[in-house]
């Protein structure tokens, strides 16, 4: 995630694709345990409610590569087993795209997220087994075909390609890609949302906001994904609003809808199952995000 020169490479969270710790993790590990579930008994949906409902950021950022061993361990025994590859895709996604500051090495992790991605679609779907090297009218006819019981390879594909992506934002090929994700998120929607439903609404409202209209962009289609989001979430989901004021009110240089969101973050209450870690790290946001208001607007 960036700067101008390269909207993709500043800090995270600086950026509206570079979504904070908070976001990749609650995304990623909310569906990660009922994916394994079946190859570890239980642990893997334990372990994820233990760390989504954690107030200690920092343990988790100390706690995950020791889970990341276990699913290489998991994908080792179970090459070709969707739920291991798409668990495994999540939680690489989940640690290199935001939790790694080495940009060498979260390119690395990334890219394995990503393998791991696109492994778990072709076990799912054959037909979409060659979809790096196929244009886009091909690319969108394979997303097509797929359904409901190809989403949750689809989710995992799509949130490793977004973290390789901003990883590799140096490289304007792999911006090229961002399009396809789009097409691949929008297509989930459609077919099986689920409890991912919050969060890929607002993953669509981010990628429509990147760009403003004169360039491409649609930002009132992203603002629409976002309250969907908010919706779908009943409000709980804090970081939606984050993203919401971050990349929609900003661009638009609506200060009252900004700032009337952030306050909304600050007052709420956070401690809901599975959102936890995520409403805190959400709430860090809405302070940095009013605290450089006046220097914004």
């Amino acid at each position: 995630m960036n700067v101008l020169r390269n909207p993709f490479m500043q800090q995270p969270c600086q950026h509206p694709l570079a979504v904070c710790v908070g976001l990749f993790i609650a995304m990623a590990l909310s569906g990660c345990g009922a994916i394994v579930s079946n190859v570890s008994n239980g642990l893997a949906e334990d372990l994820s409610s233990a760390i989504l409902n954690q107030d200690d950021p920092e343990l988790v950022r100390e706690a995950l590569p020791a889970y990341l061993l276990v699913l290489d361990s998991f994908v080792w025994s179970n090459p070709d087993d969707i739920g291991t590859l798409s668990a495994a895709a999540q939680l690489y996604t989940a640690y290199g795209a935001v939790l790694v500051e080495d940009v060498s090495r979260a390119k690395k992790l990334t890219a394995r997220a990503r393998d791991y991605g696109n492994r778990a679609l072709c076990s799912s779907a054959p037909a979409a087994c060659e979809l790096g090297g196929v244009d886009f009218d091909t690319y969108s006819s394979i997303i097509g075909s797929l359904d409901k019981d190809d989403a949750d390879a689809l989710y995992s594909y799509s949130l490793a390609n977004l973290a390789w992506i901003r990883t590799h934002s140096d490289n304007y090929s792999a911006l090229a890609d961002l399009p396809k994700i789009e097409l691949a998120l929008e297509h989930l929607m459609i077919i099986d949302p689920g409890d991912m439903g919050a969060g890929t609404s607002m993953y669509l409202g981010i990628l429509k906001t990147l760009r403003p209209a004169a360039l491409g962009g649609d930002p009132e289609a992203g603002k629409r994904w976002f309250e969907r989001g908010i919706a779908l979430s009943q409000g709980r989901d804090l970081s939606i609003k984050v993203e919401y004021a971050r990349n929609y009110a900003r661009q638009s240089y609506d200060r009252e809808l900004h700032d009337r969101l952030l306050n909304e973050v600050l007052r709420s209450e956070v401690k809901y199952p599975n959102l936890l870690l995520f409403n805190l790290l959400a709430q860090e946001q809405a302070l940095i995000l009013l605290d450089t208001a006046d220097d914004y607007f």
